[in-house]
């Protein structure tokens, strides 16, 4: 194409003319709060070209059009008699349009009237979604309140086995002269099916094991909430990488429906393993092998390896799950512990058989305990082991244990709300297959709570009580110290307890620990603590608490709660200095 002057001549002016129409429309909206403004921007025509070119003339027909728009727009909030007047003038190359809206006087539901199968109406899931509805009388007319309250009844009769029901009426009759509306809704629920057979496809078990997994029987009422809980159960299982379960609902006859769980099997061995770290143990690695199930009846098997500076273990422990609400298991393992404090050494050989199961929200667990193996107790590091004051022992203990656990967390890698508690009782049957007799309870319980975006008060408390025939007889692990991470920090692990006539630490019958810290978050993942412990193991009545106090970094990385203190005794004429102190892991 040639260029000659006469096209430039013609040419520029209107590029002139076009660069000038450049412009956009600044809206602001006035006399509403912000949720109506929100509803007002996204439907208003104008609010599209803040940042698109507009021409005076489309400029002034969008603002003729925004009082129809508006009106539009706050309906489903209630308002049908809106006032809407406003200005338009141009700013630099833009325009601003302000709207005045004055909402006006809202319609309000002033009937509801919900018609149901007297069958359907009695079943109490149907039954809360129907008062629902109703409590939108006297409320201001909200579409999407009412659509959601209509649509949780019609799936709450779904799920409750009214497969086949169908909203014949619904209805809001909106009187606009008197600001009013009645709300009209009828279902024909039809006939309520019931559960037929649980086909199990993919699954790699004999037949009839995963059956008790199953929360309801051929025959009772369908129950969405049952499938649920199936698919939940499943996947709790561990057994499985994909778990499907699917109504048949397009095949329902005869009042049944049948359900179909598509199974695929998960990897059957896993390895796992890794380096740690913590004062309490010091540097370590950990490996473990688990199968997830052993043979065709679920059975499991897990076996793990610790190594570090001061705690070795090999434990091993085979499970007999026995499906069902109470998600029960038999246990069956050893574990050898090879253990060195700095106030104790422990070589022992633990036997164990229970049975765990859920109970009223929390894990029960009943089982016989065969403790059996050497200890040294008062041995300070790197020092001989004859030397006086020393405490010598071996012993074997055979016992039963009682414990009860139950964890509650909103966010298992950060919780904002939440609490852990630990209870446990064991003792001998008088000297019955045991060096001594003993009895003992103890508890252990943590608490969280955020009380603002970025600070969190978390408290702890410890305690327990022992009678015993022979104390001398306890190995370390049946004795009670305190000092730690995890108990009163600014002392080093299990530092703290009575001392023999050598003035060497040998442990307690009793414990009682407390702490309160609080946390600060400068950012997502990072923040820092200041914390005060307190606490003591001792034996009688004579109860005198070790104090710690410091201040601590933590770091929420990619592996866990990372969590650094640096902490000092208080008002302790024999301990002085800081002491460090490194937990890796969640926080209940």
């Amino acid at each position: 194409m040639r260029w000659n002057r006469r096209q430039g001549s013609i040419l520029l002016p209107l590029l002139l003319c076009t660069s000038l129409a450049h412009a956009g429309v600044q809206l602001v909206v006035d006399g509403v709060d912000d949720n109506l403004k929100g509803a007002i921007t996204s439907t208003v025509e104008l609010a599209q070209y803040a940042n698109r070119d507009v021409t005076e003339a489309q400029a002034r027909r969008l603002y003729e059009r925004a009082h129809d728009q508006v009106t539009l727009a706050l309906q489903p909030y209630g308002y049908y008699e809106p006032s809407v007047d406003g200005d338009i003038k141009q700013v630099g190359k833009d325009w601003q349009v302000i709207l005045h809206v004055k909402p006006g006087e809202p319609v309000k539901v002033t009937a509801v009237d919900v018609q149901l199968d007297k069958t359907a109406a009695n079943i109490p899931a149907v039954r809360r979604a129907k008062r629902a509805v109703e409590r939108l009388k006297d409320q201001v007319l909200n579409d999407g309140a009412y659509d959601s309250a209509r649509d949780s009844l019609s799936g709450a009769l779904t799920a409750t086995g009214f497969l086949d029901a169908r909203l014949v009426t619904h209805r809001v009759e909106v009187n606009r002269s008197e600001h009013s509306a009645v709300i009209k809704l009828a279902w024909e629920a039809g006939q309520r099916y019931r559960y037929g057979t649980v086909h199990f496809e993919g699954s790699q078990f004999r037949q009839g094991f995963l059956d008790r997994y199953v929360p309801f029987k051929s025959g009772d009422y369908f129950d969405q909430d049952q499938l649920l809980q199936l698919q939940q159960a499943l996947n709790g299982a561990d057994y499985f990488s994909v778990v499907n379960v699917l109504p048949e609902v397009d095949a329902k006859a005869h009042g049944e429906v049948d359900v179909k769980v598509e199974l695929a099997p998960a990897k059957r061995t896993i390895y796992t393993g890794g380096p740690f770290i913590g004062t309490d143990t010091g540097v370590g690695v950990r490996a473990s092998m688990e199968r997830r199930w052993v043979n065709a009846r679920g059975h499991k098997w897990k076996n793990e390896l610790v190594l570090a500076q001061r705690l070795k273990t090999l434990s091993t422990l085979y499970s007999i799950p026995m499906p069902g609400q109470n998600q029960r298991s038999f246990n069956f393992g050893a574990n050898f512990r090879d253990a060195n404090t700095d106030t104790s050494k422990s070589r022992t050989l633990e036997l164990v058989a229970n049975e765990t199961r859920l109970w009223h929200g929390w894990t029960r667990t009943v089982g016989l305990h065969a403790l059996s193996g050497t200890f040294t107790v008062g041995q300070e590091a790197n020092e001989n082991e004859n030397a006086a004051g020393i405490e010598h022992g071996r012993s074997t203990l055979v016992y039963p244990e009682v414990s009860l656990s139950r964890k509650v967390a909103d966010n298992p890698t950060f919780v904002r709300k939440g609490w852990a508690v630990n209870i446990y009782a064991r003792s001998t049957v008088g000297t019955l297959l045991s060096d001594t007799r003993f009895s003992q309870i103890a508890a252990d319980a943590k608490w969280i709570r955020a009380f603002t975006r970025r600070d969190r008060l978390i408290l702890r408390g410890a305690m327990g009580y022992t009678v015993t025939g022979n104390f001398d007889a306890l190995p370390p692990q049946l004795r009670f110290f305190a000092g730690g991470d995890r108990s009163v920090r600014g002392y080093g692990f299990q530092t703290i307890a009575p001392k023999n006539a050598f003035g060497r630490v040998i442990g307690g019958k009793n414990l009682l620990v407390a702490s309160t810290e609080v946390e600060h978050y400068f950012t997502k993942n990072w923040g820092m603590a200041a914390f005060v412990d307190a606490g003591n193991a001792f034996s009688g009545t004579n109860y005198s608490p070790r104090i710690g106090t410091g201040l601590g970094v933590r770091w929420l990385s990619p592996v866990g709660m990372i969590r650094v203190d640096l902490g000092t005794p208080i008002n302790d004429q024999q301990r002085h200095g800081v002491e460090l102190h490194l937990v890796i892991g969640p926080d209940l």
